[in-house]
């Protein structure tokens, strides 16, 4: 066995172990886990245009973000990246086996905004507008980027359907909760005796009698 073969293998091997994580998802994991989490700012979201950079055969080709996916700092835009899927049939249903166009995801450092002035990609700043909110600056026009009206509809929606599983009006509103010092008043004020059970750290001790 040549060194060459031996290297690939032993390289295939050690991308197969169950602990391995790619280079790409351990960078992406640094911006949602740690002490900085919480200063990550996305710089392209849902709606935007933005144009391929570098690293892809499609280089200058503009499109739509369709989805961005911040664990593994990846985009989907559309209409670029496109291939081909085949779906298998179903005979028994008369449905036929056809070939599907998808996008695949291409990495966040590989796209740049478009000014929304020169139509082309751009960096971008940050600032406060009048009216206090952090607004996007594109450093080539000075223009503002504004948010895509599509962030204000949800990715995906609520069902708010009714069906017989849902808990009424009535009875999701109602007090079924009384609490323990309110039921040992009334018990006392009422003249009766009964037993309480304490618990402590979750195990139920001896029921203790109310006087």
């Amino acid at each position: 066995m040549s060194m060459s073969v031996w290297r690939q293998k032993l390289t295939r091997n050690m991308l197969k172990a169950k602990n391995y994580v790619k280079p790409q998802i351990r960078e992406a994991q640094k911006k949602l886990v740690g002490p900085n989490a919480h200063k990550t700012r996305w710089n392209i979201v849902r709606g935007d245009r933005v144009e391929i950079r570098r690293g892809h055969p499609e280089k200058g080709k503009q499109g739509i973000v369709k989805k961005v996916i911040r664990k593994t700092d990846r985009v989907i835009v559309e209409g670029v990246n496109v291939f081909k899927k085949h779906v298998p049939g179903v005979p028994e249903r008369g449905i036929p086996s056809r070939l599907v166009l998808y996008e695949r995801s291409i990495h966040y450092s590989n796209v740049s905004l478009v000014d929304p002035v020169t139509n082309a990609p751009t960096r971008i700043t940050r600032q406060k507008g009048p009216d206090g909110k952090v607004v996007r600056i594109s450093k080539k026009s000075g223009t503002v980027i504004p948010r895509p009206p599509v962030l204000e509809v949800r990715s995906k929606p609520k069902n708010f359907t009714l069906t017989k599983d849902c808990t009424p009006d009535e009875d999701a509103w109602a007090v079924s909760y009384q609490p323990l010092l309110e039921r040992m008043a009334e018990e006392t004020d009422t003249g009766g005796s009964g037993t309480i059970a304490a618990t402590t750290g979750g195990k139920k001790m001896a029921a203790q009698p109310v006087d």
